[in-house]
């Protein structure tokens, strides 16, 4: 058997060493990109921050104006369903009521025990007398039989409201399912922009979420609520009027998401608010708004009027004249004057 040697070992080369070295090189960077030890990719600008900023605020929006309309769904749900809770008691105290009276006549009977009319009137020694007492009998009968069918009655309608409220229950049910999902979906997005903003500089921020403060602040400081804006005309009526004075004395306010007043607002909350003051009550949200008036055009505007923004109908202001009005922005800027033509312009409704 032939023997099985190693075969010789040939000696490195000048070349061999140098593409050996050149190799480890680039494995040894192969492993610093992975390992994360290299150079990292530039955060975004702030122009790229502040356009993702802005797309997460219209959509928390879009998405606060279906919680809002779907809260007002349940809140109405809850106030059906206390009502039919507080009816059913009401009638399971009748029931109990003609129940007890239906258990006096039967026990009464009882006592006069259950002979046959016949019979007594043959057994009694004064016939005109047991006369007179069975139709006192034949009286009690019709009234028992009339508290039998009140008891009926009484079954019947606390089953018929007990299936009403189960109703609500499913419907409430599926509101507070529905309120908890676009909680979410407005949380995340809110949360998503405060930690793009985190990464800038606080003079980056100013800059991406204050845009347009300075004009905010000088119409703010160079309008009084009681004179009309240049170029405007007066308010249609005393309520849009009074409307349009609140809006002025909120300017500032917080915006908070879900909130109308008296200290925080979301958009269509600062409307409802506003109409509120005047005594003029207003659907919650801004899809419902929309239609809760007379729609005008852009050309008609006047103090009071609502005006509407985005495809969705997701933003909603208060016209106040000279092309501007006053609305709650998003939660990086307060309740503020701003010109109509800031946003995509979707329509305008007078309510008053």
């Amino acid at each position: 058997m032939a023997a099985h040697r190693k075969p010789p070992q040939r000696p490195l080369t000048g070349h061999t060493v140098r593409t050996a070295a050149t190799l480890a090189l680039a494995g040894a960077a192969t492993v610093t990109c992975f390992d994360g030890t290299g150079h990292a990719d530039p955060g975004p600008t702030p122009s790229q921050v502040k356009a993702r900023v802005q797309t997460l605020y219209r959509e928390a929006e879009a998405a606060t104006e279906k919680y809002n309309g779907v809260k007002e769904e349940a809140d109405a749900a809850q106030r059906r369903l206390s009502a039919l809770q507080d009816e059913t008691a009401r009638r399971q105290q009748r029931l109990n009521t003609a129940r007890n009276a239906l258990g006096s006549l039967a026990a009464a009977q009882y006592r006069d025990g259950a002979i046959a009319p016949a019979w007594q009137l043959a057994l009694s020694s004064d016939p005109d007398r047991y006369l007179d007492g069975a139709a006192l009998a034949e009286r009690a009968g019709d009234r028992q039989a009339a508290a039998v069918s009140r008891v009926r009655r009484e079954l019947g309608e606390i089953e018929r409201l007990r299936g009403a409220a189960r109703v609500e229950v499913r419907s409430l049910r599926f509101r507070q399912a529905e309120l908890r999902r676009q909680k979410k979906t407005v949380t995340g997005k809110l949360d998503e922009a405060r930690r793009l903003l985190a990464r800038l500089t606080p003079r980056q921020r100013t800059e991406v979420t204050d845009a347009d403060a300075s004009a905010g602040r000088a119409s703010r400081s160079a309008a009084d609520p009681r004179e009309p804006l240049a170029g405007s005309v007066p308010a249609p009526s005393g309520r849009a009027a009074v409307a349009v004075a609140y809006a002025y004395g909120k300017l500032g306010s917080p915006y908070v998401w879900g909130a109308t007043g008296p200290h925080a607002f979301d958009c269509s909350g600062l409307v409802q608010a506003a109409y509120r003051a005047a005594g003029l009550a207003l659907p919650r949200t801004s899809y419902a708004q929309i239609n809760a008036g007379r729609r005008v055009s852009r050309s008609e505007l006047r103090p009071g009027d609502l005006v509407f923004f985005y495809p969705g109908i997701s933003h909603v202001g208060i016209y106040v004249g000279g092309g501007r009005m006053i609305h709650a922005p998003n939660p990086s800027a307060p309740v503020r004057l701003a010109p109509i033509d800031q946003m995509p312009f979707a329509g305008a409704t007078r309510v008053a």
